[in-house]
């Protein structure tokens, strides 16, 4: 079994949750990834990280993990390549310094997104947008999963590369070997 095979069934054991759930986008899902029960688990929380370290472009001066699944992930890649961090809000703050990326200026820098889970990217498009607004070039976004269905990029249209560690399929596939 291959490194990412395995990571892929390590994280379908641990995070796939059966039921009906409704997504961010409004959708309903009979399959729930729980992202945080693999953001919680220290082996495979760096397991993800490690996986995303390949994805990352050479030219990134800034990684941005989106508000609240991608700070953890974003945090152990830092530490990981020596890369500044920024963890992103969905809003920026209403009080003290009223930033909306806490860390270091993105205004000129090329900012990769980090993300946990991503279905139709919406979350990544609205803070790709505030940090264009802040003078930061985002051209790709990293996720660990990537949800959206089979043959559709999410980001595409925004300008934005998807790359991501796992796929909806290497999860389904994970999950068909375990019967």
């Amino acid at each position: 079994m291959s490194e990412r095979q395995d990571l892929a069934k390590d994280i379908d054991q641990a995070c796939r949750l059966i039921g009906e759930f409704e997504l961010r986008s409004g959708q309903i899902a009979r399959e729930y990834f729980d992202k945080y029960l693999f953001e919680t688990q220290p082996a495979l929380l760096h397991r993800v990280a490690q996986a995303m370290v390949p994805l990352l472009p050479e030219d990134a001066d800034l990684l941005g993990g989106l508000e609240l699944g991608g700070v953890p992930i974003v945090t152990v890649v830092s530490a990981i390549t020596d890369r500044p961090a920024l963890f992103v809000r969905k809003q920026a703050k209403t009080y003290g310094t009223c930033k909306l990326a806490e860390g270091g200026d993105v205004h000129g820098k090329t900012v990769v997104l980090i993300e946990d889970v991503i279905t139709t990217g919406g979350a990544v498009r609205d803070a790709a947008l505030a940090l264009r607004g802040l003078g930061a070039a985002v051209e790709v976004a990293i996720c660990a999963i990537d949800r959206s269905p089979i043959g559709v990029t999410p980001l595409a249209d925004f300008g934005i590369e998807l790359r991501s560690v796992l796929t909806r399929k290497d999860l389904d596939l994970a999950a068909a070997a375990e019967r």
